[in-house]
């Protein structure tokens, strides 16, 4: 399984159907706030849409849905990973990210054994409060210096950041504001994937 440089992060199937159809080859579906019918139905759906565009979806949070599903990628928070049967997971054979957002929840990732560490926010986003101040990209180049898996950067990334983030370490670029805020969401993908077309895939 493999990260494309590329990475959004999008609210529900919705979106899925309007941009993974594009050309997206990865994209994790970050569902809040729904029913646990909601859950299973739209993770589910995901799987269908993203086997029949050749992408890969990761699931967020929702890891016990995930393995039931078959799904290949869970993707965990500081306090899901806390909560999460990591060997449950590896034993149903997904691949685990996880973010960070300081160097001892970089420790806590590592001794989890994830096949990708995110790194976040490496500019100011204004998705969501975070109490972390941004990371800048001296932080990437740490980052990727201490582990030895892929590197995915999120927090304020745009099109026009892309290049300098990936030059800085980062493996995968993933975004959510750049995107689902956006007037023309289908055209600024097609940005995305124009952007990062000679990245490699880790």
């Amino acid at each position: 399984m493999t990260l494309h440089a590329f990475y959004p992060v999008l609210p529900d199937i919705g979106w899925l159907r309007r941009l993974v159809p594009l050309g997206v080859k990865t994209v994790q579906l970050r569902l809040k706030d729904a029913t646990q019918e909601e859950i299973g139905l739209q993770i589910a759906e995901s799987l269908e849409l993203c086997a029949a565009h050749d992408c890969q979806l990761i699931v967020n949070d929702y890891w016990r849905e995930a393995i039931d599903l078959g799904a290949g990628y869970i993707h965990l928070g500081q306090e899901d990973l806390a909560g999460a049967d990591v060997t449950a997971i590896k034993s149903a054979g997904l691949k685990l990210g996880i973010s960070t957002h300081s160097h001892e929840e970089l420790a806590i990732a590592l001794e989890a054994g994830p096949d990708y560490v995110a790194l976040g926010p490496v500019y100011e986003t204004k998705l969501k409060k975070m109490k972390w101040a941004p990371q800048g990209l001296e932080r990437i180049e740490a980052w990727k210096a201490a582990i030895d898996c892929p590197l995915v950067a999120i927090g304020g990334i745009t099109v026009e950041r892309a290049r300098g983030v990936l030059d800085a370490g980062a493996d995968s670029l993933a975004v959510v504001t750049d995107i689902v805020t956006h007037e023309d969401p289908e055209g600024r993908v097609g940005m995305w994937l124009e952007e990062v077309a000679d990245a490699p895939m880790r």
